[in-house]
């Protein structure tokens, strides 16, 4: 995982603000991060100046504030070692880490620990997501239809798997550090959300 992907990877959506794109993920990274210092005084600050290297303002009004107090939290997504987790350590209520399997997870939290110790970031204040796509059935002859008929969409991307071999792998990543796993599929598949609530959840309560 590279710091691209949450650092604005995606170059229309800048395009069709009328917004420059750099090139660079590390310009990208650090707009991101400065954006969330400037968002964050603005939430809290009754008038905010900041002069950063990207954004400036001066005696900036920002009503209504949010209502959730002290403010609304913060995630920042993406596993970029360097730059990514450094500034989920300096700014972020809650990280999330995206596709990676057990042993990249276990990984980047250490490496997110480190970042927190050098800022004197309390580690265990930070809330460790994953965001993974996930695609369940009951048992191996189900899994086995499912995948052929699933097949003519595209490639199956993430988890794929039978009850038992989900609720074995969610307590890896319990294991490894993962407060909250996310759903990121896109099949909208409804035996898969079924099977969660009904045979995976119970175990994690």
């Amino acid at each position: 995982m590279t710091d691209a992907r949450i650092a604005g990877f995606f170059e229309d959506e800048y395009r069709q603000h009328g917004w420059e794109f750099p090139p660079r993920p590390a310009t990208r990274i650090r707009q991101m991060e400065e954006a969330v210092q400037l968002i964050l005084k603005l939430w809290t600050e009754p008038r905010t100046t900041f002069h950063g290297r990207y954004f400036n303002v001066e005696d900036a009004i920002l009503e209504p504030k949010p209502v959730q107090k002290p403010r609304p939290p913060v995630m920042i997504a993406g596993g970029g070692e360097k730059m990514t987790l450094r500034a989920v350590a300096r700014l972020a209520d809650a990280c999330n880490i995206i596709d990676g399997d057990v042993a990249e997870v276990r990984h980047k939290l250490v490496v997110l620990r480190g970042h927190c110790d050098a800022a004197g970031r309390d580690y265990d204040t930070i809330e460790k997501t994953g965001i993974l796509p996930w695609l369940l059935a009951r048992d191996a002859s189900a899994l086995t239809a499912k995948r052929e008929r699933l097949a003519a969409r595209g490639p199956l991307r993430g988890f794929v798997g039978t009850v038992p071999a989900t609720i074995d792998l969610i307590g890896q990543y319990q294991e490894a550090g993962i407060d909250l796993l996310i759903n990121a599929d896109r099949r909208n598949d409804a035996e898969t959300r079924e099977l969660f609530a009904s045979d995976v959840m119970p175990h994690f309560a």
